[in-house]
């Protein structure tokens, strides 16, 4: 049986959309209280999983994560699509962003980071209003800060248009950028992004030393920020997806049993998450029975229809979106990666943590709240 993606319980879905109404003073899914901003923070790859095993090294945020405090980052774990239904408040189904790398109007694999041109416009290729454009109309300033670096990629025209871009070089600068923000007159939301756990995870693993550093560091900023918010001020604390450590000897080489590429035209996602885009004609059953049968007991597989089925990019996909997802998917469920060993690149074999997938140190993220959200 398929485990399905997207359950009754919270997802990242509703937290931007119940901030601004927080900030309307309306009722909302997360229940926040009437206020006149809301910071939230957004760690990626800080799972929930990883943060109780690290938990006495985040004194302040640790203690606050039980289990009315996680929700579902949704599927694809990948921050491409999950960071687009945080500021949409949609799904995957509905905005389009379906995975890392997918197969785009053109039929080019196209890297959905860092691979927008100008046959692929942000504008339109992400198909959601994001709740930064709806707080604008509304009245409500909408601040989103970041890396310098990512102030003007398409990625950032696609999910954070209509907030104003600010950028802070360090994880410190950033907090303190959002500080001051807060401090200004008038109702507002504030996106802030904190990359290095993320990059760190993929480098050296979250469970190295490095990582937990980082993790030390965005815990006392947490912790400062948080006592200097207003009492008409709330903050929240979230991630885009979880994170696993998976070792080489999990790389699975698809390329060395030659029946997993019958019938393949095109294999795109990421390690963990691959979209298999069949050549015409085939048939994505035939290609999805090949692959359970030699990776059945450590991934999930499932055709475009049987995850469409199943819930994985939301209740509905639209028709204009469905095309984007493989003809047939494989998810992870063990501690392995998928790679190609014809690529003499060796491209991506040199991460350690990866995500993507379905299981819960992926797709469970914490949802902690300080000030007046607390």
């Amino acid at each position: 049986m398929l485990p399905a993606a997207f359950t009754t319980r919270t997802s990242l879905a509703a937290v931007l959309p119940s901030s601004l109404a927080a900030v309307r003073g309306e009722e909302n899914e997360l229940g926040l209280p009437a206020v006149d901003h809301v910071v939230v923070i957004v760690v990626d790859g800080l799972g929930a999983s990883s943060l109780r095993a690290r938990a006495g090294h985040a004194r302040t945020v640790a203690p606050l994560l039980g289990r009315t405090t996680t929700i579902d980052a949704g599927f694809p774990t990948t921050t491409a699509a999950a960071l687009t239904t945080l500021t949409t408040g949609t799904l995957p189904g509905e905005h389009g962003m379906v995975g890392y790398r997918v197969r785009d109007d053109a039929g080019r694999l196209t890297n959905q980071l860092s691979g927008w041109d100008d046959r692929m416009d942000p504008a339109t290729w992400q198909r959601s209003r994001t709740v930064f454009e709806r707080a604008a109309e509304e009245g409500v300033a909408a601040r989103a800060i970041g890396l310098p670096k990512y102030a003007d990629s398409g990625f950032t025209a696609a999910v954070l248009r209509g907030a104003e871009f600010v950028g802070g070089r360090t994880m410190a600068d950033r907090f303190e950028i959002a500080e001051s923000v807060v401090a200004g007159a008038g109702p507002g939301i504030t996106y802030l992004y904190v990359a290095e756990l993320d990059q760190l995870a993929h480098a050296k693993g979250w469970e190295s030393p490095d990582w937990t550093a980082a993790l030390e560091t965005l815990d006392a900023l947490v912790a400062a920020f948080a006592r200097r918010l207003g009492p008409r001020s709330a903050a929240l604390l979230t991630a885009d997806h979880g994170v696993l450590d998976v070792p080489e000897s999990g790389h699975v080489l698809f390329d060395t049993a030659p029946e997993l590429l019958e019938g393949v035209a095109a294999v795109a996602g990421e390690p963990r998450f691959l979209h298999l885009y069949a050549e015409s004609g085939e048939d994505a059953a035939a290609v999805a029975g090949r692959w359970r049968a030699v990776e059945g007991e450590r991934s999930w597989v499932a055709t475009r229809a049987e995850a469409v089925a199943a819930g994985w990019f939301g209740p509905h996909v639209d028709d204009a979106v469905a095309p984007r997802i493989g003809d047939v998917l494989v998810g992870a469920r063990k501690r392995i990666a998928y790679y190609d060993s014809r690529d003499t690149a060796r491209t991506g074999r040199g991460m350690v943590g990866q995500h993507g997938s379905l299981t819960a140190d992926e797709t469970r993220v914490p949802l902690l709240r300080f000030g007046a959200a607390g």
